[in-house]
């Protein structure tokens, strides 16, 4: 049996083929998933323009935010079986989810929300442990009292919009969201952002509120435009998170005198390193189903498009290349 999958082309890397691949079997920590959704992220994007950039020597599967059914498991398997219905973010140095059947380490993967149909379920796992691990493995907002204030900047975008109920419901901490628009302000609202901030004018917007300094600070989108203001708004001893990587050198002399920590956070960084903790993203996508399925957390789902083809792969990649999506395009196979 064959597996379809869309790849970037090695000929013309700007563009995406459709290619056939035997079927793949599943070793020791794999599970074979039939995958039945995939969300695209801008992490696709990012990988995507690297190798129009630097060209490649065979076809790329990209797409690592999927949902599906476990078709097969490895001999060293014990929490999966066939048939269950799984979600997971993959892992980047490994083939991606734009294929209709794909290996994947059982430790990162966790059990869909039964309340979720696979669209809904595709568009949560890359950004719901960017938004976990952000929050409370490098920020530490669950020891933070209510007093404490935490600024997400980019409150409407995939990883915000689980950024703004995670740190609701599981820490005593005010959250503050960035959005420009109404409509984007009104998403943030809806997931629980105690106020929404125009971010073009992060400081005097905060001022409005006779808020001068905030104590945790998430970065969600462009850490060199933000920065300076960032630096000025962080609270001394404060701590600063950011997902997105710097295209300039950021001062971090701004720093220093408020004794504020930097944190970075990559959602690949566990898979990638095969670090010993691997499997704790599994123990979070389990966690966030039952938030999910408990009506705590909304799918971030905006927009679905329909079946695995070159047209659907290229129209989504678009959509997240415009800059301006709230929650997430999500391609149902």
């Amino acid at each position: 049996m064959s597996v379809k999958a869309i790849a970037v082309n090695p000929d013309q890397p700007s563009v995406f083929i459709e290619i056939t691949q035997p079927m793949p079997q599943p070793g020791e920590h794999d599970l074979l998933v039939e995958v039945k959704a995939v969300s695209v992220n801008p992490v696709d994007t990012k990988v995507h323009a690297g190798l129009s950039k630097n060209g490649l020597q065979a076809p790329r599967i990209l797409g690592w935010d999927a949902s599906g059914i476990v078709k097969a498991v490895g001999a060293g398997v014990t929490q999966f079986q066939a048939g269950d219905e799984v979600w997971y973010a993959g892992d980047i140095t490994r083939p991606g989810s734009n294929t209709t059947h794909q290996l994947i380490d059982a430790r990162i993967v966790g059990h869909k929300p039964q309340s979720l149909d696979w669209a809904a379920a595709a568009a949560l796992p890359l950004t719901a442990l960017t938004a976990w691990e952000g929050l409370f493995e490098r920020l530490n907002i669950q020891d933070a009292g209510s007093d404490k204030t935490l600024l997400i900047i980019g409150g409407a975008g995939g990883v915000g919009s689980l950024a703004v109920p995670f740190a609701k419901h599981n820490s005593q901490i005010k959250v503050i969201a960035t959005a420009s628009r109404e409509d984007s302000a009104q998403w943030c609202r809806d997931r629980g952002a105690d106020l929404v901030v125009n971010y073009r004018d992060l400081k005097g917007e905060l001022a409005k509120h006779d808020i001068k300094f905030v104590d945790y600070i998430f970065i969600l989108n462009d850490t060199d435009g933000h920065w300076d203001a960032v630096c000025e708004l962080i609270a001394p001893q404060g701590h600063i998170c950011t997902i997105v990587e710097n295209d300039r050198p950021l001062d971090q002399s701004k720093l220093k005198s408020k004794s504020a920590a930097l944190h970075w956070e990559f959602m690949y960084t566990r898979s990638m390193y095969q670090t010993a903790d691997m499997a704790r993203q599994g123990e979070i996508l389990n966690e966030v189903a039952k938030l999910v399925d408990a009506g705590v957390v909304e799918s971030s789902l905006s927009e679905t498009l329909h079946g695995l083809s070159m047209e659907s792969i290229t129209e989504a990649h678009r959509k997240v290349l415009d800059g301006h999506m709230r929650g997430k395009v999500v391609v149902a196979f």
